[in-house]
């Protein structure tokens, strides 16, 4: 079985903008550019079962209707509340450099637990999330293509290692993840 995995374009919005689940649009160029990429891309035929899957944050939401309409033999599209960014709650809509150096702090020191901008989701809440959708697509047997975001992506990388949480920050995967990137993933 493959998970393919599409993060969104770039957003429309200032550059180190903290914005997990804030709902913003991706750039018309990008987003056409990324899809065109992960059309050509994907198998033809499609492997029987085959499910396409977005979350629904317009970012992914528009790219995910980019690539149906570039591939009409993909299934009809399902959106995922699963498969969107971790809630970084205060810290949402207010630049990464604003946040205070304590409050970061303080969330890396609780990284399982403690929750991003005080009020957003812990990793172990984001890990539990994104580890449904794992679950269910790993139950289905089928292959899978996921429009979502790099949160979701590097969630997916410590499931599929068997890791069901990060017990601190330092595991959490930091490889960098390109706007438009799809890798493919198998169980």
């Amino acid at each position: 079985m493959k998970l393919c995995l599409v993060r969104h374009a770039p957003v429309i919005a200032q550059a180190g903008l903290c914005y997990g689940t804030t709902d913003l649009a991706a750039h018309h160029a990008g987003t056409l550019a990324a899809a065109a990429a992960v059309s050509a891309a994907i198998e033809v035929p499609l492997p029987a079962g085959t499910t396409f899957v977005s979350s629904p944050l317009q970012r992914c939401a528009v790219l995910a209707k980019n690539i149906a309409a570039l591939r009409p033999d993909l299934p009809a599209c399902r959106y995922d509340a699963n498969l969107a960014e971790m809630d970084f709650g205060a810290w949402e809509g207010v630049p990464w450099q604003a946040i205070a150096r304590s409050e970061f702090d303080a969330w890396m020191a609780d990284f399982s637990d403690g929750r991003a901008g005080r009020t957003g989701e812990s990793t172990r809440l984001f890990m539990h999330r994104v580890g449904v959708a794992w679950d269910a697509w790993c139950a289905s047997g089928s292959d899978a293509l996921w429009v979502t975001h790099a949160g979701v992506m590097r969630a997916v990388s410590l499931l599929q290692r068997g890791v069901r949480f990060p017990e601190n920050a330092a595991e959490w995967p930091s490889h960098p993840i390109a706007f438009g990137e799809w890798l493919v993933v198998e169980a």
